[in-house]
């Protein structure tokens, strides 16, 4: 299923990082909202910060929202 919004954070893995993907390419592992600003940056999205990621709605978050830094336990 592809997703309606432009970036998607993945759930975390086992050492915590969270996978970004920007349209259709993964940009990086993430291990705090300043990876994700700091990827987006790279990606053309000039005037990003962690509020903006925290609060947008071109933001999937899966497994979490912009706090969940730790993996799901079974």
């Amino acid at each position: 299923m592809v997703s309606a919004q432009p970036i998607v954070i993945y759930p975390a893995a086992q050492d915590g990082g969270r996978r970004v993907r920007v349209d259709e390419q993964f940009v990086g592992m993430a291990y705090g909202l300043l990876d994700i600003v700091e990827f987006l940056r790279l990606a053309g999205l000039d005037d990003v910060d962690d509020d903006w990621v925290r609060r947008s709605a071109l933001i999937e978050w899966r497994g979490g929202g912009p706090e969940g830094w730790h993996p799901a336990r079974d």
